[in-house]
Order: C-alpha cells, then structure tokens, then sequence
C-alpha cells in the first residue's frame, strides 16, 4: 500500500510542523512558560569609566588649595617677633606663605603673608620693619604691617609713599597689647582689624593681581632620586637653629626651634609646611649695631624639600614679581599648602647653614 504509507508520512510532516510553530509567538519570539514566569537571565556588567577627581572651582593664588568663592582680598604682609620671648606666636598656622630672614645681632623676623585664612583672631607679637622685609611684603602686593622701623625702613617707607600700617605712628587704633606678656613682645593685632585700619588709611582692601605659584596637580608629585626626612637650618646664633621632621603620613614638615616643637600659642596646634624651601643671599653689615642689607634680586642657591624629597634648585627674581624657585629654567611647583622660605647667608657658604638626613 505504498500510497496510504506517503499519505501517512505526509500527515505526520504536517503535524510536526504545526507543533513547532505553536512553540514560537508573534514574530519568531518565545513563548513564555505556563506559569508566567521567565528565566532568570544573566546581566552583563556594564564597563565604566572611573570617575574624574573634582577640580575645585577656585584656589587660592599662593597655597593652591580649593576655594568656595573668589579671592579678592588683599593680602597682609605682618612682620612677626621671633625672638624667644615672643615664643610660641599667634596666628602663624595660617599665614599662606612666610619668610625667616635676619634682623640684627643673628635674631630672626617671619615677613608673614596672610591672604587666603582671615579666621584667626590673633596674629603676632608684631615688631619692625627693614628695607628688605619692605621689598618682600610688597611683592605680593601686602599692605604693611608692622611696629617701627629701622632709620632706612622709616626713610623708603616715607619717602615712596608705601601703604603701612605703624602701630607707632600711623595706625595705632588697629593693635592692641596682651597684659600677658611684656614689651615689646606682646603687640597683636588680627585681619579683621587690619583690614579696617588699612580702609580708614584710603588703601585698596581688594587685589585681584596677586601673583601665584605653580603647584602640582593630584596625580603629580616632586621628582627627586634624593630623600630627606630632617632637615636642619642654621642662620647665625645658635638658639636660632630650625629644624622640620616629614611627617609622611600627613604630607607635612613639622617646624621646631632648638630641638622644641614650634606651635600655635592659641591652639596649641604645630607649626607645619608642605614647603620647607632654604635660598642663599648675600648678606652685608651696614651698621655698628648689626643692621644688614639682604641683596633680593640677583638670585642664588636654594634647595626645596617637598614629600620628603629633595629638589636642588635656584631661586630667581623678575623685577616686580615675587621670589621663585627653578630648575633647568623652569619653575618648580609647590605642594599644595604653606609655604616656609628661609633666607640664609651665603657666608661662609650656602651649604654650612642647610643640612638635610
């Protein structure tokens, strides 16, 4: 029976047929199981890029950190007593940037830059002022505070017109004494009050031209084959011997003075500095009683220890501009934070007063 056996066949190819298609939906899709629900599925991980770090709107021109705002104020330049009596001092923990130079008789002053902290509500003790701590604050634009002044400071400060601030004669109102100490250690002052002395006086409270430093972005770090985590600094006398240990931890110098601590008389806080910069000039003695000229132009030596690194480098003036470090005619970048610049004599040589292990 040969055509009942095709019929047959034909029939069952027929019925597969159907079967199969009843097991797929609408448009070739599956059909989805009896009891409504589907198989789980495997989920492929999605590659994504890793975030980009917050770039911070504003930065303060001479420390690098974020701000919220713009910086438009005008910074102070206070000259602040560093003899051991006016030990521990007020306010240094937020100075932006200060320099440790000479006076007379080996003592030391810090020309203090105050510009992008105004918190703090005590600054000082403030002493006198020279002609070369005159050529620093006007660098960054600073008005100039101070408590007297030497007979050459009193001659440029007068004789070109410079916006100061003198406890003794032209803006007493804006310090006060602390009964707490004796004179002539004990004269403060703070920001705030500075700042109103400096607007009664008719000087700009606003500069939107302070010159900046270059600093290292978060991915980019000092480049040196040489480490040191102490360094040690001698100027002239032995009781004024500075010392910072790199706290790696923190990223920070801790500053002490004749083996102590060096801290915050109000807080009790270090005193640290992301930069520990040491630069070499020439020193001369103009008088009987040790009063110096400090040559702030023609450059010189000078070394920076950053992250427990140690970058030899030179120190360059542009007329105008502030002091900046370089190497290989380029300028070198700070780590984000303050800054201590120390000035030493060149005498007997750059290297007898820096020593870095």
């Amino acid at each position: 029976m040969p055509l009942k056996s095709s019929k047959l066949s034909w029939l069952l190819l027929v019925t597969l047929l159907v079967f199969l298609l009843s097991a797929c939906g609408k448009n070739g899709e599956a059909v989805p199981p009896a009891d409504g629900v589907a198989p789980p599925q495997t989920a492929v991980p999605e590659e994504t890029a890793p975030p980009e770090p917050e770039v911070p709107a504003y930065t303060a021109p001479l420390t690098g950190l974020p701000l919220e705002e713009p910086l438009t104020r005008r910074p102070l330049a206070i000259m602040i007593n560093n003899a051991p009596a006016a030990r521990p001092q007020s306010g240094l923990i937020d100075a932006d940037v200060v320099y440790e130079v000479l006076a007379e008789g080996g003592v030391t002053r810090l020309v203090s830059i105050f510009h992008s902290q105004a918190d703090n509500a005590k600054i000082g003790p403030i002493r006198s002022i020279r002609p070369y701590m005159i050529d620093l604050g006007e660098s960054y634009h600073g008005v100039l505070v101070h408590a007297g002044a030497s007979n050459d400071a009193y001659a440029v400060l007068q004789r070109q017109h410079k916006e100061d601030l003198d406890e003794i004669t032209n803006a007493g109102s804006f310090f006060w004494r602390d009964k707490s100490r004796k004179a002539p250690h004990n004269l403060y002052s703070n920001v705030e009050k500075l700042l109103e002395g400096a607007a009664k006086r008719g000087y700009a409270t606003e500069d939107e031209t302070v010159p900046s430093y270059v600093f290292y972005k978060d991915d980019e770090h000092p480049d040196s084959t040489e480490t040191a985590n102490n360094v040690e600094i001698k100027f002239q006398l032995d009781n004024y011997r500075v010392s910072y240990e790199y706290d790696a931890a923190a990223g920070v110098y801790k500053r002490s003075i004749n083996g102590e601590p060096h801290t915050d008389l109000e807080t009790g806080d270090p005193i640290t500095a992301a930069n520990v910069i040491v630069m070499g000039a020439d020193h001369q003695v103009l008088d009987d009683v040790g009063r110096l000229d400090v040559e702030l132009s023609l450059g010189g030596e000078a070394v920076l220890f950053q992250e427990g690194k140690v970058i030899r480098a030179e120190w360059i003036r542009k007329e105008g501009d502030i002091i900046r470090f370089i190497k290989d005619n380029v300028e070198l970048p700070m780590v984000p934070g303050q800054t201590f610049i120390h000035i030493v004599p060149n005498t007997p040589d750059f290297a007898s007063h820096v020593k870095a292990e």
